[in-house]
């Protein structure tokens, strides 16, 4: 039987009062290789279950194992962030370095890499996001995009398995997160690696394997994007929205037009409007 390579256990998180809980008796298990989309309405703890899925936060109560290893056991705290990379919402929080070279480098040099290793992890994580031609560059100079990759290509460096992205095109331009987005779907598909990506953009977890929806600290709906935007109604009253051809779907269904349920993209909707014509 698949293993997850992340694993909550009945997961509650609070900060001051344990009556009012961020995360509440959450139960989720991710598996290595998914591309799973966290969706949930401001204050919903979706940022906290990132921070909990590396062990920037410990749990209050229940369990959070990360490829087998409990965050709570200090032994493995420094092996569970090189498993679990976390990149956040600013690119510029993020620089620490005034050429892309160095700040790439800069993980590598927490976790004692050996210097003589160290040009060959940086070739290649600039390489798999595409910026290797900066590599020379400032990274006050690159736009909001770039410095994104530049981030993902410093956790890339530490070679880890999985990628837990917390709102990290909220401040990009449509240009920037476009970028931010094809990167990510790369290392997904072509070099396995796990993906959690938090955001409120309903376009971008509709590319996703599958959507899991916090509200309140706990788990909504948890299914593949076509399931969960089935739910438009439910999503409606958790704060949330569907993408714009699902909405249109719905709308057209109700005056009474034969569309299927799922339909998520220009291109599928043009597919059965075609269907329809012929």
């Amino acid at each position: 039987m698949k293993k997850p390579l992340f694993s909550l256990r009945n997961v509650s998180y609070y900060y001051d009062d344990e009556n009012n809980k961020a995360v509440d008796s959450l139960d989720l298990d991710i598996f290595e290789g998914e591309f799973v989309a966290v969706l949930g309405h401001n204050g919903s703890g979706k940022s906290t279950l990132a921070k909990l899925l590396n062990g920037l936060f410990l749990p209050s109560a229940g369990t959070v194992t990360v490829d087998g290893m409990d965050t709570q056991d200090q032994n493995h705290t420094w092996d569970i962030r090189k498993k679990a990379g976390m990149v956040f919402q600013n690119p510029d929080n993020q620089i620490v370095a005034t050429v892309v070279r160095d700040d790439v480098a800069f993980g590598l040099e927490n976790i004692g890499v050996p210097t003589e290793e160290m040009p060959e992890r940086i070739d290649k994580a600039l390489e798999a996001v595409h910026m290797s031609e900066f590599i020379d560059k400032a990274p006050h100079m690159l736009s909001g995009g770039q410095k994104q990759r530049v981030a993902i290509a410093g956790i890339l460096a530490m070679q880890p398995k999985a990628l837990i992205l917390d709102e990290s095109t909220a401040m990009l331009d449509p240009q920037g997160r476009k970028e931010v987005l094809e990167a990510v779907k790369f290392l997904n598909k072509n070099r396995g690696i796990t993906v959690i990506w938090i955001t409120h953009f309903m376009l971008e977890a509709a590319q996703a394997d599958r959507i899991v929806v916090i509200s309140e600290g706990k788990l909504s709906l948890d299914g593949t994007p076509k399931e969960v935007f089935s739910h438009a109604e439910t999503l409606r009253q958790l704060g949330l929205d569907v993408p714009p051809m699902a909405g249109l779907a719905e709308k057209l269904k109700l005056r009474g037009i034969a569309l299927p349920d799922g339909i998520l993209t220009v291109a599928e909707m043009k597919e059965e409007v075609l269907k329809l014509c012929r």
